[in-house]
């Protein structure tokens, strides 16, 4: 589930961009061989973001398998964690150096930590209860959630396209949790819609501290915190697992921080408006490994509504870039 295993991505992605230390400056001059250039780049950006969306589709069918052979949520969320930071500090060594730590923003990343990893817990829970479709394909409701904490939280202006976007998605939402008697997994589902409503709450933050804080401080401290939440949680009920378990929680800690670094590249190589709707491809792996694994097949409400969900997310995406677009005319033309 991207959206509790890591920071996803739409009308948020301009603070991730900022966190990343890219910027969105003026327009350059195309000449052929940038125009080149900027459709390789654009290439390598999709492939990025499609095999982020494969990884973390994995560690989603991870965390339910590990889950169905008895090992607790704090317990994996201890291995997603501690495992994440081999790549992660592959990633520091080879990108930058360890003042990269310093933070200005301390109670800044606690509190990002604490949504996000209240997101982590529910959406991990979620997984116990719901098909790997199903959950995730509720993910998509973070920009729904995101868009309406901005106007409320942040106080940012958003317009009647964007509130009508956000009222079709969670009609598409109600689709996919199908409210009548004896359908609706009132546990799951409320797990799946608080760890959706955690990643916006988490983006919120991200984009408070972004100012000051780059992309692989969030992330290392984010990680820092959900190792020892896990470790301190594990305390309580540990399940030492056997040796086939233990080794694919170690792939999915793996898994997780690969797939992190592929959403940092992406956004680093392409530009936002061209990786963001590839997020949806998770839907497609989740598919694919679900049937694969446990023999699911998504039900017809849960694509249905998931497509409503995906283009109104879209569509919010489409207005985000207009916004900043326009908001950085009148300072190209200076």
């Amino acid at each position: 589930m991207a959206a509790a295993l890591g920071p996803t991505t739409c009308s948020w992605l301009f603070p991730l961009t900022a966190a990343n230390g890219l910027t969105l400056g003026p327009r350059a001059r195309v000449t052929p061989s940038a125009s080149h250039l900027s459709h390789h780049r654009n290439g390598l950006g999709i492939i990025l973001r499609v095999s982020a969306m494969f990884c973390l589709a994995g560690l989603s069918a991870i965390v339910k398998w590990t889950g169905h052979r008895g090992v607790p949520v704090f317990e994996i969320i201890f291995f997603r964690n501690a495992f994440a930071f081999l790549p992660l500090g592959l990633y520091i060594w080879r990108t930058t150096d360890l003042s990269v730590l310093k933070t200005k923003r301390p109670l800044g990343h606690l509190h990002r930590s604490a949504v996000g990893l209240t997101g982590m817990v529910c959406g991990f829970s979620a997984l116990q209860h719901l098909a790997l479709t199903q959950a995730t394909a509720f993910t998509f409701a973070a920009p729904l959630f995101m868009t309406a904490l901005s106007a409320f939280m942040l106080r940012e202006f958003v317009g009647w396209h964007r509130w009508g976007a956000v009222v079709v998605g969670f009609i598409g939402v109600l689709i996919m949790v199908r409210p009548e008697p004896g359908q609706m997994n009132l546990v799951g589902v409320s797990f799946a819609l608080a760890a959706a409503l955690g990643s916006a709450l988490a983006m919120v933050q991200i984009r408070q501290i972004a100012v000051t804080e780059k992309g692989p401080t969030i992330v290392f401290y984010f990680t820092l915190s959900g190792t020892l939440v896990g470790l301190a949680g594990s305390m309580f009920h540990w399940v030492t697992p056997d040796p086939l378990t233990l080794a694919i929680l170690i792939i999915g800690g793996l898994i997780g921080g690969v797939g992190q670094l592929f959403l940092t590249e992406a956004i680093r190589v392409a530009p936002i408006g061209v990786v963001a709707p590839f997020d949806y491809t998770q839907l497609i792996w989740a598919t694919i490994l679900g049937f694969l694994i446990w023999g699911e097949l998504p039900h017809m409400a849960t694509l249905a509504g998931a497509a409503v969900v995906a283009a109104s997310g879209i569509y919010i995406l489409h207005r985000e870039l207009l916004r900043f677009r326009r908001a950085s005319a009148p300072a190209e033309a200076l």
